[in-house]
């Protein structure tokens, strides 16, 4: 009898110590407003995290037509603790994975409300009407999902994202300034322009000049070898099932162009440049790994991203001028929707709107931001304007940083210095 006793105290203190949290938590999700479905998720840094959908409309501005499904992954640190909303730009199934944890998270010991964006992945209307695919309406989803969760989660509030996904966070800022209590936006972009030409002008001027000219012989290099480049072109594309709106010839001609894009972005050691006198193949595959012809495929799985670009996100020109004798393309004008938009995208007029209510915005406001940029990345061509007088807009840029920098790999005292305002503006 007395063991009978002592096994059932033991379960009782067992089943008493057990955390309620998860349950809990799972209640107040489904509790939610507009919220159809809670999956749970498995985590290696949240004790509790979940897979949510939440019913949206497709036009804020006219709920009457109609609504999609989007998807947002939450991961639990305390109904105490800061929130941070990931304002992705792009699908968001990399959230779904147990070790996911995003960098300012994790610094800051905070909650996170993870949101894909429309029309990526399992967040795509059905049928697929273009016309609802823009940056308000974006904004307005971020706001719907951020006043829904502050009824679980009621301390401070923080946006994120990166690239896109930080433009999207200067989008949300500006559409709905008090939403959150600071921003950190990584990496994100502020274009003019559908073929925006701060970017080429960046390229003629970043790191050394032996670099750049180390890159132009490179691509050059490729472009005389245009009769060997091809078959093996072609080979590749077959095998990967690629299909393109333009013929082989033109596919190369992009890759070589996008090819200094991409090394700066993607911080690409120089030592990887394989020597000029190599092999057509070696040649050949060091190309593709820094700027493959999938980027240009009519498969390209982020068609609606160049979309959004070709509305109201603008991107990038290039610069043809120092290969013009050997390139096929008499010129890249117009090349974003010639070759990257869908086959389903309506004809699309460029409206810089949409920058110039960013830039007033932080112009006539003094938010509390923090931006990352890398030095090197082509994409901080584009980046903020550094106003005068502001005391919250706080630009911080990574030495040789490329399009990973983050706080983590800043400069120790430029990394202290971030973390010391974070803390300042938690309080």
């Amino acid at each position: 009898m007395k063991r009978f006793l002592y096994l059932l105290l033991f379960t009782l203190l067992l089943w008493a110590a057990a955390p309620l949290s998860a349950s809990e938590l799972k209640d107040k999700l489904l509790r939610l407003k507009d919220v159809n479905r809670v999956e749970a998720l498995e985590s290696d840094h949240f004790a509790e995290k979940y897979v949510v959908r939440i019913t949206q409309p497709l036009d804020h501005r006219h709920p009457e037509a109609g609504s999609f499904t989007q998807r947002v992954v939450v991961a639990h640190a305390g109904f105490d603790r800061p929130t941070v909303i990931v304002t992705e730009g792009y699908g968001g199934s990399y959230a779904l994975t147990p070790r996911y944890q995003e960098e300012l998270s994790k610094l800051i010991n905070a909650n996170i409300v993870f949101a894909e964006h429309r029309y990526f992945l399992e967040s795509t209307p059905q049928p697929l009407n273009w016309e609802y695919l823009t940056a308000e309406n974006s904004a307005y989803d971020l706001h719907h999902i951020t006043t829904a969760f502050k009824q679980i989660y009621p301390g401070k509030w923080v946006s994120t994202g990166i690239s896109k996904g930080g433009q999207t966070t200067m989008i949300y800022r500006a559409y709905f300034p008090d939403d959150v209590d600071f921003s950190v936006p990584y990496v994100a972009p502020l274009n003019r322009a559908i073929e925006d030409d701060r970017q080429e002008a960046f390229l003629r001027k970043v790191g050394t000049r032996k670099e750049r000219k180390q890159l132009e012989n490179f691509q050059l290099e490729i472009l005389k070898r245009r009769e060997a480049m091809l078959p093996l072109l072609e080979s590749f594309c077959a095998e990967k099932g690629l299909t393109f709106k333009i013929p082989p010839a033109e596919v190369l001609d992009y890759c070589v162009l996008e090819y200094s894009f991409a090394f700066w972005q993607w911080g690409t050691s120089f030592g990887d440049i394989p020597p000029l006198d190599s092999d057509d193949k070696m040649l050949f595959y060091h190309l593709i790994d820094i700027s493959g012809p999938d980027y240009f495929s009519e498969t390209q799985p982020n068609a609606p991203f160049f979309v959004q670009a070709a509305k109201e996100l603008g991107y990038y020109g290039y610069d043809t001028q120092p290969f013009r004798k050997y390139l096929t393309l008499r010129h890249t004008h117009g090349y974003v929707a010639k070759i990257m938009l869908p086959p389903t995208a309506p004809e699309i007029t460029f409206n810089a709107a949409l920058y110039h209510k960013i830039y007033n915005f932080l112009k006539d406001n003094d938010p509390k931001v923090i931006w990352i940029y890398g030095e090197t990345d082509p994409w901080s061509a584009t980046r903020v304007p550094a106003f005068k007088g502001k005391v919250n807009e706080q630009i911080y840029i990574q030495p040789r940083g490329s399009h990973r920098s983050r706080i983590g790999n800043m400069p120790e005292e430029i990394k202290e210095k971030i973390l010391r305002q974070l803390e300042a503006w938690l309080q």
